[in-house]
């Protein structure tokens, strides 16, 4: 196996691992996030959604209230995925992929979600469709 396809496989295996650790710990910045009639909202409309990156992402053409909420609540994503994963010994895009997975399959049935195509989904009574590589 070249030594590019060794490494992402083994970035891929971590990131497993990164999501079993990752849920046993609560995210504070989604916590709070919830607390916020807006955040809740515009989750609830389907304006926002969560992203397979780890981050929120908006949801077709929003206004700037809306695009703010989310550059606001990503800014506290990365600073929380940053501590993270300098603990866990792993890059911040590794774990925040982890939790994009977890955080995908925490949506509730009506919320939207990226896809593993990229297009933006919304989340029926079932399991929402995840990367393969999440674990």
């Amino acid at each position: 196996m070249p030594t590019s396809m060794r490494t992402n496989a083994t970035n891929f295996a971590k990131a497993g691992l990164l999501g079993l650790t990752a849920l046993s710990f609560a995210m504070p910045t989604a916590a709070m996030a919830q607390r916020d009639p807006a955040y809740a909202a515009a989750r609830a409309n389907g304006a926002i959604g969560e992203k397979m990156d780890g981050y929120l992402g908006v949801v077709g053409n929003q206004d700037a209230s809306i695009r703010k909420l989310v550059a606001d609540l990503n800014i506290k994503r990365r600073a929380n995925y940053t501590q993270r994963a300098q603990s866990q010994n792993a890059t911040i895009e590794e774990y925040a992929f982890t939790q994009g997975c977890v955080l995908i399959n925490r949506t509730q049935p009506g919320e939207k979600y990226q896809a593993p195509g990229g297009n933006w989904q919304t989340r029926g009574a079932g399991a929402p469709q995840r990367d393969p590589r999440c674990p």
